[in-house]
């Protein structure tokens, strides 16, 4: 089971690779654009931080224009590599970290639920990331929220929250996105453990009996 987003990955890539080769003739790099993003990312915590949520959701959506942008480039201009992408998953983790350090500092969600997400988020891709690092396994982008899905329901909870300040909706969305990412990390593993040990990985049955 695939993220919902993420089905539509390759569609998006082939329509911004015309973006990413306007960027390449003007002299932008994915690197740079991998740094705008994480610069964009921590605009949008520090307004975050000062409760403007309506600026933080533009500065969440420019930074994650300038994370799409970024592989468009490196695939438009022939550059994409291993490290560059280490770069963007790193560069990627601090983002959503500062995002979420910036909700808790707003004081729209309480620390508890903040560190609850967060580690649920950094578990999520250190499970992915682990799997690949396997060789075994080529892609390990399962489970039910990717990164996309939680941006997006960080983003609903941040957009709503000056309207409906009373009902918290920002701690909720921040609570769902813990939820979702430990539920991810789960199936990221259980996944990983079944392509792994193949059939010695899967339960055997006896008839008239349970698991073995």
């Amino acid at each position: 089971m695939k993220p919902t987003l993420t089905r539509f990955r390759k569609g998006y890539e082939q329509f911004t690779i015309p973006l990413g080769a306007l960027c390449t003739r003007v002299g932008i790099t994915a690197d740079m654009l991998t740094m705008l993003s994480l610069c964009l990312g921590g605009a949008a915590a520090f307004a975050i931080s000062r409760r403007a949520f309506l600026l933080g959701v533009v500065l969440i959506l420019l930074m994650t224009a300038a994370d799409v942008l970024d592989g468009a480039t490196a695939r438009a201009g022939g550059t994409s590599s291993p490290a560059g992408m280490l770069f963007d998953h790193v560069v990627d983790r601090y983002a959503e970290f500062f995002i979420l350090l910036g909700i808790m500092l707003s004081g729209a969600a309480s620390s508890g639920w903040t560190m609850f997400a967060l580690f649920g988020m950094v578990m999520a891709s250190y499970v992915r990331a682990r799997a690949e690092a396997s060789g075994k396994i080529e892609s390990c982008d399962v489970g039910f929220a990717g990164r996309p899905e939680k941006i997006t329901m960080l983003c609903v909870g941040l957009f709503l929250q000056p309207f409906f300040p009373q009902l918290r909706l920002l701690q909720w969305a921040v609570i769902v996105v813990g939820v979702f990412s430990h539920i991810t990390a789960v199936q990221r593993l259980l996944y990983a453990r079944r392509v792994i040990l193949g059939d010695q990985g899967r339960p055997r049955f006896r008839k008239g009996q349970g698991v073995i």
